[in-house]
């Protein structure tokens, strides 16, 4: 046999380069290409409401606590929306929920455009739709993250997941920005239009999803073990945490990803250190922009690079490792002296937490049950909505006693403590390994009804 064909062959350039790209292989399942086409529209043309909700709130009172009740209104109905549509996403078929929950969440802007073109000043009309804008919200996070797992087959979850974030935090640059641009330009009302007219992209590729309804297998007892559907309503609803708090692996999951945001997520801080640590100007300034902006940049990057990734299979470990090392470039911010040396720490946290975010949202949806999933994702929500809160509420408190370098560098530390203790704690978590996909079928080619995550 010549040397030649004893020479195994070796990856091409352009394949190498394509694993460091983005994962695209969830685009081959059509069903859920729809939906991420659709979001991709929604994120930018339908993300607007971020700056124009508060500005027409401040705009009609001329109060920044008009802005912080909105807030809160909306933060009561977003955690109201996310336990009890989980709930209903295990009875109900989601097709059907999502469908409602879009079209509600494009009937409020809609509203929120009729009310600004007729000059509407009502306070308490304003607040109504944002507690509606806050209700349907909080069912699409949850509904929709209770679907992808029956759109793609677990071996794809990674990938399908980042491809979400990317858009989610790409239209969370993108949209806000040119919100800012095109208030002056053309008006609330009409951006309030603009976020109405993206919606129906979504309720469009919603329709052509096939029907979802619970599935009923006669093997799957996870539904029975959380609480059955003779339980109390509020028993059924608090279900989801019950699961997530009595698995070792979730419980160490959310432990880990909480000990990030918690004590390592200190934007509220991000102000009072561009002024008095890095020399910027008092009330905001290009400093405080860069600080903000910086993270998201690095999320972004990261989902871009997503192919680097998405086919590792230590899940545990990588959860584990991004949200250490966030908590070291946290310690690296508290520590810098200039702008030059915390905006890469930020943008590379951002980064690893775009890693973490991805496998600990797939750890959980490949490790609960079908029967349960709706309810577990509802009190997801719930934790990634609240943790932020409470990490601006203990950043704020803090820092003010002691400064916000001291402050922010303690949380990083304890960031890595508190990770070092859970993955010690917990072995389960650092050995969890991703189950193979089955060999049969090739992957880009395996329908979502092949594996027993989709039925009609």
């Amino acid at each position: 046999m010549s040397a030649t064909a004893e020479r195994p062959s070796r990856p091409s350039a352009t394949t190498s380069a394509r694993a460091l790209t983005i994962d695209l292989r969830p685009l081959a399942v059509p069903a859920f290409r729809r939906m991420w086409a659709a979001s991709v529209i929604c994120a930018v043309g339908g993300s607007f409401s971020v700056v124009a909700v508060p500005t027409h709130l401040f705009t009609t009172t001329g109060s920044s606590a008009a802005v912080g009740a909105a807030a809160g209104v909306s933060l009561a109905a977003l955690v109201t929306a996310a336990v009890w549509s989980g709930a209903l996403a295990d009875v109900l078929d989601r097709r059907t929920m999502l469908l409602a929950a879009d079209l509600g969440l494009a009937l409020t802007y809609a509203a929120l455009w009729a009310l600004t073109v007729l000059g509407g000043r009502s306070l308490p009309a304003l607040l109504v739709a944002v507690a509606f804008q806050g209700l349907a919200y909080g069912t699409v996070m949850t509904t929709a993250g209770a679907t992808v797992p029956r759109l793609v087959p677990p071996e794809l979850l990674p990938a399908a997941n980042s491809l979400n974030s990317l858009v989610r935090y790409g239209g969370s640059i993108l949209g806000p920005m040119l919100a800012g641009v095109l208030i002056p330009v053309l008006g609330l009302g009409t951006l309030y239009l603009f976020d109405a007219v993206a919606l129906l992209a979504v309720v469009w590729a919603v329709a052509l999803l096939p029907p979802l309804p619970p599935l009923l297998a006669a093997a799957d007892r996870t539904g029975d073990e959380h609480g059955d559907r003779a339980s109390p309503a509020v028993g059924r609803a608090l279900a989801g945490f019950r699961c997530l708090a009595g698995n070792r692996l979730l419980a160490s999951v959310l432990a880990v990803d909480l000990a990030a945001m918690v004590f390592g997520m200190p934007s509220a801080l991000f102000p009072e250190l561009a002024r008095h640590v890095f020399g910027g100007t008092a009330g905001g300034g290009p400093e405080t922009g860069l600080l903000y902006a910086a993270y998201p940049a690095g999320v972004f990057a990261a989902g871009l690079l997503s192919g680097a990734f998405t086919r590792a299979h230590r899940h545990g470990a990588l959860v584990a490792g991004a949200a250490a090392a966030w908590g070291v470039t946290v310690m690296i911010v508290g520590l810098a002296g200039g702008l030059w040396i915390a905006l890469p720490a930020l943008a590379l946290g951002g980064a690893v937490n775009f890693v973490l975010s991805t496998f600990r949202t797939t750890i959980i949806q490949t490790h609960t049950a079908d029967a349960v999933r709706g309810r577990v994702q509802g009190a997801l929500t719930v934790v990634l909505v609240g943790g932020p809160q409470v990490a601006n509420l203990l950043h704020g408190v803090t820092g003010t006693l002691y400064g916000p370098r001291v402050v922010i560098f303690t949380g990083g530390l304890l960031t890595v403590a508190a990770v070092g203790a859970i993955a010690w704690a917990a072995p389960v978590l650092r050995r969890h390994v991703a189950p193979a996909p089955p060999p049969s079928l090739p992957e880009t080619r395996r329908s979502p009804a092949a594996t027993g995550a989709q039925v009609s």
